[in-house]
């Protein structure tokens, strides 16, 4: 997958392309990531890329010429069989989930388009912008790390990109319920013994623990996802059992 970011601030991205999980992604090629800074494009003489609001108000907008021109000349590398789709990463998008992420992790080339300031001028977004994606709501100074999480979900769903596809199948929120507890040695730390289940070695029961403890995250921590979960009879009478005791 090819994604590329158009910004004010590329050099925000340099550490989050080189490191961990993403920056091997990038170094086994499997993906790569490309910045461009929107000032470049500018045809100010002073590489001016913002300007006052007509109608008044306070702040700056991104003006049209530059984050048009950014776009013409990445789209001028691709054929039209090839055209990346366009993320503006904005707090008025559809609010990225687990599902959004998977949807998006299946496109070959996805452009993102960050915003700072007061935003963007519309004829800008109207013209390129394929889905507006918000990570949550509530406001930042820019769209730099919004598309920094968004490539950080989509790329971990890559194939190769994690080493074991369990991971992503078990992780929260992929099978519509939270995760559950995870131990590792010592066996005994500070008096808090790993439950007893994870040490038998019964691999039916240790499945049948996580399950129960999956349920109960989920029913403690976000109830509202079991609305939409898809339970099993069995996870039904867990649930039952969980909400009695609880």
């Amino acid at each position: 997958m090819k994604i590329e970011i158009l910004t004010l601030f590329p050099e925000m991205f340099e550490t989050f392309k080189s490191s961990s999980i993403v920056g091997r992604a990038v170094e086994k090629k499997l993906i790569s990531i490309q910045t461009h800074n929107i000032r470049g494009f500018s045809d100010n003489k002073h590489k001016q890329a913002d300007d006052y609001p007509y109608g008044g108000g306070a702040g700056m907008v991104l003006m049209p010429q530059p984050v048009s021109d950014a776009f013409r000349y990445v789209f001028s590398r691709y054929s039209e069989e090839q055209k990346p789709m366009v993320i503006y990463l904005s707090p008025q998008g559809k609010v990225l989930t687990q599902k959004l992420a998977r949807q998006l992790s299946k496109e070959t080339a996805l452009i993102l388009l960050c915003g700072h300031y007061e935003g963007i001028d519309q004829r800008a977004i109207d013209r390129f912008v394929d889905m507006e994606v918000s990570i949550g709501d509530y406001v930042l100074t820019g769209g730099e790390l919004p598309a920094m999480v968004l490539t950080d979900c989509i790329v971990r769903l890559i194939p190769g990109v994690l080493g074991s596809s369990e991971s992503i199948v078990e992780e929260s929120h992929s099978a519509g319920l939270l995760e559950y507890p995870q131990y590792t040695r010592p066996a005994v730390y500070d008096g808090d013994a790993v439950p007893e289940v994870l040490l038998s070695g019964n691999h039916k029961e240790i499945e049948k623990w996580r399950r129960m403890q999956s349920l109960k995250n989920t029913l403690q921590k976000r109830p509202d996802l079991l609305d939409k979960a898809v339970l099993t009879t069995e996870d039904l009478s867990m649930l039952k059992e969980l909400k009695n005791s609880l």
